[in-house]
């Protein structure tokens, strides 16, 4: 009985979260997580020397709605995993119908490339350095939605994680494109999918122990 009196005293002073405070926080974290990894960008691995010409390119803008929009499939995800018992199916359903377009147009890419050219096609130049770079620039973001989620609810931890890192994996990736001259929807496909999924993967893998109710 004292138990029960114990937890009516605790619950007493306490209030629902304001369910609209979520989505404003996760835009200062992308605002500040973005601007950082535009900032590691510019200092640590440069500006594409072609960026104003590449800007009237197609295949820029193509790179830069998949990862975009990556971004905020994983916001999504992260707005509604931050809540007790709610449903990130429509970040899901977005993130996985972007990865399937571009998945369709690498496909096509290679098919229209000779065969003796799809080896370059589909490694490019930086197949090595791509995934590893998004991973590095991705970090600040993911720490910061990390300690947002933490401020909230999420009771599934390893969902709650990897939405975290799809979110700054996307972000990531956004800014890495500005520094990146590789624009075959092939390798955009493999090596940016892969660098954002190695974020979701570390995201999944921290969010049992950073967001677990202590």
């Amino acid at each position: 009985m004292e138990t029960d009196r114990l937890i009516d005293a605790l619950a007493a002073d306490l209030s629902p979260a304001r369910s609209r405070m979520i989505p404003l926080w996760i835009s200062v974290v992308a605002l500040i997580g973005g601007a950082t990894a535009l900032l590691l960008v510019a200092t640590w691995l440069d500006f594409r020397p072609d960026l104003v010409s590449a800007i009237s390119s197609r295949m820029f803008w193509v790179k830069a709605l998949y990862t975009l929009t990556l971004t905020l499939a994983g916001s999504w995800c992260v707005e509604r995993l931050a809540r007790p018992a709610a449903s990130s199916r429509g970040g899901m359903v977005l993130g996985g119908a972007v990865v399937l377009v571009v998945l369709i147009m690498a496909g096509l890419n290679l098919i229209g490339t000779p065969q003796q050219d799809r080896m370059a096609t589909w490694l490019g130049g930086s197949w090595q350095r791509c995934p590893v770079y998004i991973l590095a620039l991705s970090v600040p973001t993911l720490l910061l939605s990390l300690v947002l989620l933490r401020r909230q609810a999420p009771t599934r931890l390893i969902a709650a994680g990897g939405a975290a890192g799809l979110f700054a994996g996307g972000l990531a990736a956004s800014a890495y494109g500005l520094h990146c001259p590789e624009t075959a929807p092939a390798f955009l496909a493999t090596w940016y999918s892969l660098g954002i999924a190695l974020s979701t993967a570390l995201g999944a893998a921290l969010g049992p122990f950073v967001l677990r109710w202590r």
